[in-house]
C-alpha cells in the first residue's frame, strides 16, 4: 500500500511540475493576446501532455491566426490535440534554451531555429522554411493614402509602432526599412515598441500610435469559416527590397523526437490544404522539406527610396 501511494504521488508530482513549467514559460497560457487581438484563454494541462497524441506548439505571434485555422483542420483529421502558445520569437527562443516544454517551434525568422539546431536542441533534419512573410505599414483609419517615407515623416504621425527588433523578426525588418530609407534618426523619437507583433497591432488599433509596422497576415486573411476577410483601416505594402526576406522556419524540438504527432503536424503544414490557408493570410507558402539558406544580418548600403507613391 505504501509503495503504491509513493508511486502515485510521484506521478502526480511530475504532472504538477509539468503544469507549473508550461504556465511559467508561456505568457499566452496565462491569458496573452494573439496577433488578431483575440485573448488566449488558460489551457488546462492533463495526461495528454506526456502521451503521443498531443503537442505544445510555440508559434511566432504573426503566424498565430493562420496556424489556429490549420491546427483546427489537423485536429479534425487526425483526432490529435495541438496546443498553440504564441509569443515573440526571441522570448520563445530563450524559453526553449531554458527548458520550456514545447514540442514544435514555428519562428518568424531563420536565425533562432538554426541556432537551436546548432545547439543540438532540435531533431536533426527537421528544420524547414514554412512561409515567407510580408511587412506592411498599417493605420486603423480607412481611406488613407500612404506615400512611402513622407507618411512616416509626416507631422500627422506622432507615434510609429514596431515590434522590438531584439525580440521580433518583423520588428527587425521594420528597423531595416527605416535604415534603408535613412529615416531612423529623424523618427526615433516617434517610435514605440511592442514586445511582439501582436502588441504592436494593439498600439495602432487603440489609437495610441497613428501607424505601425505589422505582418500582412494581421490585416488580411480568412475567417474560421473559410471566408476572406480584410481588417478595416489602410496599409502600405512595404517593398521587399527595403529589408531582408522574412523567411520563417519550423523545427521539432528534441523532447518530441519520438512523438509522432509532432512530425505529422509539420507534414500537414506542407499539404495543399495548409498552404491554401497560408496564402490566404498573405504569406508565400514554401512547399519544401528543407530550409532556405540563412541570410546574414543585414550589412549593406542604404537603399534609396525609389518606391514613393500611393499603395
Amino acid at each position: 500500500m505504501i509503495h503504491r501511494f509513493i508511486a502515485n504521488g510521484g506521478f502526480f508530482l511530475c504532472q504538477l511540475m509539468l503544469l507549473v513549467g508550461i504556465l511559467g514559460y508561456s505568457p499566452a497560457l496565462r491569458g496573452g493576446s494573439a496577433d488578431d487581438g483575440v485573448s488566449i484563454n488558460r489551457v488546462a494541462i492533463n495526461n495528454e501532455t506526456i502521451d503521443n497524441e498531443a503537442i505544445n506548439v510555440a508559434v511566432a505571434a504573426n503566424f498565430y491566426a493562420p496556424l489556429k485555422v490549420i491546427s483546427n483542420k489537423f485536429e479534425k483529421q487526425s483526432g490529435r490535440k495541438v496546443r498553440l502558445i504564441p509569443g515573440s520569437s526571441g522570448k520563445i527562443f530563450a524559453q526553449i534554451k531554458n527548458g520550456a516544454p514545447f514540442d514544435v517551434f514555428l519562428s518568424a525568422d531563420q536565425h533562432k531555429p538554426a541556432a537551436l539546431e546548432q545547439a543540438g536542441l532540435v531533431v536533426k533534419g527537421s528544420r524547414f522554411t514554412y512561409a515567407q512573410g510580408e511587412l506592411v505599414l498599417w493605420s486603423n483609419q480607412a481611406g488613407l493614402s500612404f506615400n512611402g517615407a513622407k507618411t512616416i515623416q509626416s507631422n500627422v504621425v506622432k507615434k510609429l509602432a514596431l515590434a522590438n527588433p531584439k525580440l521580433a523578426p518583423y520588428g527587425l525588418a521594420a528597423k531595416q526599412v527605416l535604415d534603408s530609407l535613412n529615416l531612423y534618426e529623424s523618427v526615433k523619437n516617434k517610435l514605440v515598441y511592442g514586445e511582439n507583433i501582436a502588441q504592436t497591432y494593439q498600439f495602432v488599433a487603440s489609437g495610441n500610435a497613428q501607424v505601425g509596422f505589422l505582418a500582412l497576415s494581421q490585416v488580411i486573411g480568412m475567417s474560421e469559416s473559410g471566408e476572406a476577410k480584410h481588417r478595416s483601416g489602410s496599409f502600405w505594402r512595404v517593398p521587399g527590397e527595403l529589408h531582408q526576406p522574412i523567411f520563417q522556419d519550423a523545427v521539432i524540438l528534441k523532447r518530441a523526437k519520438a512523438n509522432s504527432t509532432a512530425s505529422e503536424f509539420l507534414k500537414f503544414l506542407r499539404t495543399t490544404r495548409a498552404t491554401h490557408i497560408i496564402h490566404a493570410y498573405g504569406y508565400k507558402a514554401m512547399q519544401t522539406n528543407s530550409a532556405q539558406p540563412v541570410h546574414h544580418l543585414m550589412k549593406r548600403d542604404k537603399v534609396k527610396n525609389n518606391n514613393e507613391g500611393v499603395y
